[in-house]
Parts: C-alpha cells; sequence; structure tokens
C-alpha cells in the first residue's frame, strides 16, 4: 500500500478534530485506501481497532442501513459497546439517502471523528452546505502521481529506469488498480475501459436521470479526443448538428456539468493577463486519468503535447494550485498557476525540435511582466533555460519536490 504522504500530510493535522473530514474524487482513485492509510495512523497512535466503525455502502451488506435513520440507528447502538472515542469511516456515502442528516446528528450526539468519502461534487453542495457548514474540511483524493507510479511500478519491475516508468505512465495512468494487474497492457486497458463505463453508467446516467445515453456518449467522446484544446458548447453543437443531432448548447453544458461532477473532467478557465480578469468562453477541460483516454479513445502518443499538458494539470491540482489558461494578447500561456501569495507561470511542449518552436514557447512570456517563476516543460533531455526562463524535463518536473 502507498503511503499518499502527500494528502496524509494535509489530512494529519485533521485527525481526532471534531471537524468531518470528506474525501471526494473519481471512483477507484484511491479513496478506500485513504481511509485504510488514516486507520493505520490512528493505531500507531494508540487508538484499537475496536474503536473503529467501518461502513463501504457499495457492500450490499449495508443495503438494508442507505438511509439516514437506519444508518444513525446502526451506529447509535454499535457505538454505545464502544468504550472512549468512536472512530467512524463512511465510504462511499452518497448512496444513502438524507446522508448529511444523519451525519450531523452523530456529530452533535456521540465523542466521535468522522471520515466520509464520495464520488460525486455535489456532495458538498446544497443542503449539505448548510446542515455542515463550518463543521468539515474536504480533499479531493486523485490517481497516481507520476512518483507515486514509480514507487508501484517498480514492486513489478524493480530495475525500471524513470524514463521507461514514464513511458508506461504515458499509456496507462495512474489508477491505483493496475498494480494488481501487474501493469500488464491488455487487463489494464481492459480494467479502464470498464471504468470508464462504470462511471458514465452509475455516476453519470443513473445519478441524473439521463435518457439520451447516446448524446451523452457522443458529448463524452468529443471532449475526449480534445483534452487540452479550447472549445465551446456551441462548438460542440455544431458538430454535433453536422452528425444530424441538434442539440442546444445548454443541454450540452447540463451533461459537461454531470461529467465534471463525477470528477471525469476537469475544467480550465482562461483568465486575460493584462485585464485581469477570468473569461466566460472558450474553456479547456483535462480528463481526470490520461489512462483512461488512452483505453477508451487510444492516441495518447499521436497527441503526445496534450497528454503531456494533462498530466501537467493533473499534478498542479494534487499540489493544491488553482489553475488557469493565460491569454497574453493573441497568446495563450498554458497555465496560470495561484496559490495563496504564490504564482507560477507553466508552457508545456513535446520537443523543443526547432528554434522557431522554441521561439515560440519562451516567446510567450514576453507580454508578462512580473517576476513569478516561468517555465518550460518538454521532453527535451538538453537545458534550454534562457532570460530567466526556466527549462525542466517533465519528469524532473513531476518528481521535483517543489517548483518555487
Amino acid at each position: 500500500m502507498i503511503p499518499r504522504e502527500l494528502y496524509m500530510r494535509r489530512i494529519r493535522p485533521f485527525i481526532g478534530t471534531d471537524l468531518i473530514k470528506v474525501m471526494t474524487g473519481m471512483r477507484r482513485a484511491g479513496k478506500s485506501v485513504m481511509l485504510e492509510l488514516i486507520q493505520e495512523e490512528l493505531v500507531r497512535s494508540g487508538v484499537r481497532r475496536s474503536q473503529f466503525l467501518c461502513y463501504n455502502f457499495e457492500d450490499l451488506r449495508y443495503a438494508p442501513l442507505q438511509t439516514a435513520s437506519a444508518l444513525h440507528e446502526e451506529i447509535q447502538r454499535k457505538a454505545s459497546e464502544i468504550n472512549g472515542k468512536v472512530y467512524l469511516f463512511l465510504d462511499e456515502i452518497q448512496e444513502v439517502a438524507d446522508w448529511e442528516k444523519c451525519i450531523n446528528s452523530l456529530r452533535v450526539t456521540l465523542d466521535c471523528d468522522i471520515y466520509i468519502t464520495g464520488s460525486n461534487a455535489k456532495l458538498l453542495s446544497g443542503e449539505l452546505a448548510s446542515y455542515l457548514s463550518g463543521r468539515y474540511t474536504e480533499f479531493v483524493i486523485y490517481p497516481f502521481s507520476f512518483g507515486e507510479f514509480i514507487e508501484l511500478y517498480r514492486t513489478v519491475s524493480p530495475d525500471a529506469s524513470v524514463a521507461v516508468c514514464f513511458q508506461k505512465y504515458l499509456l496507462l495512468g495512474g489508477m491505483p488498480y493496475l498494480a494488481n494487474i501487474h501493469f500488464l497492457d491488455a487487463p489494464s486497458k481492459q480494467y479502464l475501459n470498464d471504468l470508464y463505463h462504470s462511471v458514465q453508467l452509475k455516476d453519470i446516467v443513473a445519478r441524473n436521470q439521463i435518457r439520451d445515453v447516446d448524446l451523452l456518449e457522443r458529448i463524452l467522446s468529443y471532449i475526449i479526443s480534445n483534452v487540452g484544446t479550447t472549445f465551446s458548447a456551441n462548438t460542440i453543437s455544431k458538430f454535433l448538428k453536422s452528425e444530424k443531432r441538434a442539440v442546444a448548447p445548454e443541454t450540452i453544458l447540463n451533461y459537461i456539468r454531470y461529467c465534471c461532477e463525477a470528477f471525469l473532467f476537469y475544467q480550465v478557465k482562461r483568465e486575460d493577463l493584462q485585464g485581469k480578469q477570468v473569461l466566460s468562453s472558450n474553456e479547456k477541460y483535462y480528463i481526470v486519468d490520461h489512462g483512461i483516454r488512452e483505453a477508451v479513445f487510444g492516441g495518447n502518443l499521436r497527441d503526445i503535447n496534450l497528454i503531456l499538458e494533462n498530466i501537467v494539470y493533473l499534478e498542479l491540482l494534487r499540489r493544491g494550485y488553482q489553475v488557469t489558461v493565460g491569454k497574453a494578447g493573441t497568446q495563450e500561456i498554458d497555465f496560470v498557476c495561484h496559490q495563496q501569495a504564490q504564482k507560477l507561470y507553466i508552457q508545456v511542449s513535446y520537443l523543443l525540435a526547432s528554434e522557431e518552436t522554441v521561439q515560440c514557447e519562451f516567446g510567450v512570456y514576453e507580454r508578462v511582466s512580473d517576476n513569478f517563476p516561468k517555465y518550460v516543460i518538454s521532453l527535451d533531455e538538453f537545458d534550454f533555460s534562457r532570460n530567466g526562463i526556466k527549462h525542466c524535463n517533465i519528469r524532473d518536473f513531476l518528481l521535483a519536490e517543489e517548483w518555487i
């Protein structure tokens, strides 16, 4: 089990507090393992396992507990048999109707430490916000970073170089379960394909009661094939019209929102660096795991520039950055990254194969006059740094402890 210290460092200060710890993220991204890691941390600190109450609501054994009242009654009964503080671990809590009422009541009536996970971004919206406002802290769990992938891949191929690991990572991505099937190409692609369809069916179609599944599949296919490129709902509407499907942009926006709520895609807005404002049209979307794209759509090596962008973007999210696409005049900077008072600019390229490419990638920063760090990231082994702009090999960038 990978320790996932990046997340544990953030969660650790809240262990034992009365704040509800909420872990969200795509199905099978490793949220259940995070609960296990927290349990191990508690045991090391002297907590007895008999103080844990654990429920995974995807397990049919717990189907009778999928209402707030039934779950509340069960936990109250079990908690009465425990001496000392009760530690609650509730996995895929969104399967429980009105779960927030149950959690709020338990928080008030029990001496407990509560950890919950969910696979939908709406988990913390609407009614929950009013029930638990100011009483929870959220941690988004992403698939494995490149560093975590290396750690796990070397349990299968101990002598694999960083370069070989990156080749595998480009095609397979970072879904944790792949280690169980030894990162074999065909089984891994089958697993990722099945996972994609599971997310589509359970977390998008069923949850949002979508009837036109064919339309959803077409929109999904369009976004997957165009990750990292700028488009709008009108663009997709025109594309669908060419395929003899007349669909209103509003409907397309709703379907895209459902996909983002299931953590399948992430929307990146554009920011005008001169006017200091976020633009309201032509966003970019990145997929939660590029291995899913390869399994479902293929072409990761053909579209390698976009896939490298996707990998860098997810790494920025893992490290807690708020990210936009920067518009500088007629040019674009791939990522403008904010974290408290820190700021970072990142341009991603496959290879700086010609002087023209070098001028293009480095020249985009000419309109940016501040002194925050500026990067050009590529697969090149040689250092092209110039004029205070840092060039970095993407593998080194992903494995670096810090960038500022």
